[in-house]
């Protein structure tokens, strides 16, 4: 295991800190004795919830931001040891009706996030998250980092460009940046409010208020499912090392499973919802990757880290967690 003890007294900047991942890396932060200072636009239906971070209110810094505005980068970069950049734009569909939206985050925004560590703080530690989305839809599986960069969607096309400012800031200026590829994130803490954010936080938000969930084509399709916890601890190995620095890594889930096994699942640990199989609407059809699950070797072989918490108990985990603190994902 790769020794955490580097955050014992570190300044940490995350950028989207009050979201799903953000806030649950800080809540770890925290525990490893860091200074955390969270930024985040906390613009509706993106994601960004002042609970994420309850606990910790008066134990870390809150900076209301926007990552598109340069001039707060350049400052907030500033005598940070570690950058965990977690802010950005993750719906597939948004980008397909507003790609202008998606490019200023998840482009220019990480550009201006490069140059500000670049020009203010060029020994900042950055760790950067991706997505397996910019892969497309897989030519062979499981998807190793060498897999073809052929995206789907508009989303998946920027995320790929916003991850390769990190790479050549890196090879030009020398730039201790890593970036990690994320599948199918999920966990306490995740949006549920609605479906444009991917489908697992959709199906969690339907099983808790006893509904039907739609499921698109057979149910047949496979995915990699990896508890935040275990994401959050790839994160921390990542950008605790130097041996990392410069190099893009998988982050997957355990064994693969099929969409309507996690629907089952989910049913079964609720004791609520139901589900029933529908065809493709063809918006959604157009994007759609098929099976997906990533080979996350590289990773391991690095740095020791694999996924180590199974589908069941981690379901069960969020499930819980929603529950005892409903009305704040859920309002009425």
């Amino acid at each position: 295991m790769i020794d955490l003890s580097c955050y014992q007294g570190a300044r940490v900047l995350i950028t989207g800190g009050l979201g799903f991942i953000g806030s649950n890396l800080a809540h770890r932060l925290v525990e490893l004795g860091a200074r955390v200072t969270i930024i985040d636009s906390l613009i509706p239906d993106y994601g960004g919830n002042l609970f994420n971070i309850h606990g910790l209110e008066d134990r870390v810094r809150v900076n209301i931001s926007d990552v598109r505005d340069i001039h707060a980068m350049h400052y907030l970069v500033q005598d940070q040891d570690y950058l965990f950049n977690l802010a950005g734009q993750v719906s597939h569909t948004d980008s397909m009706t507003d790609p202008f939206t998606d490019m200023e985050i998840n482009v220019r925004a990480q550009l201006s996030i490069a140059e500000s560590c670049y020009r203010h703080n060029p020994g900042i530690r950055i760790l950067h998250t991706s997505t397996r989305q910019q892969y497309g839809k897989p030519r062979y599986l499981p998807v190793d980092e060498a897999h073809l960069i052929h995206p789907t969607d508009i989303n998946g096309i920027h995320k790929a460009a916003g991850e390769m400012y990190f790479i050549v800031y890196h090879e030009v200026y020398g730039l201790r940046a890593t970036s990690l590829r994320l599948t199918n994130i999920y966990g306490p803490r995740q949006l549920i409010v609605h479906n444009r954010q991917g489908f697992i936080g959709w199906f969690i938000r339907k099983v808790l208020l006893d509904e039907q969930i739609e499921l698109f084509g057979d149910g047949r399709q496979l995915r990699d499912m990896c508890f935040v916890g275990d994401a959050v601890e790839a994160l921390l190995a990542a950008a605790a090392v130097e041996e990392t620095v410069g190099g893009i890594y998988n982050v997957g889930g355990p064994e693969p499973v099929s969409l309507r096994e996690i629907i089952e699942t989910l049913v079964d640990i609720a004791g609520t919802g139901s589900y029933r199989l529908v065809p493709f609407p063809d918006d959604r059809k157009k994007i759609d990757i098929g099976d997906f699950y990533a080979d996350y070797t590289r990773i391991t072989e690095t740095l020791g880290w694999r996924p180590v918490v199974n589908l069941r108990d981690g379901l069960e985990q969020t499930i819980a967690f929603y529950r005892a603190n409903r009305a704040h994902y859920l309002p009425d």
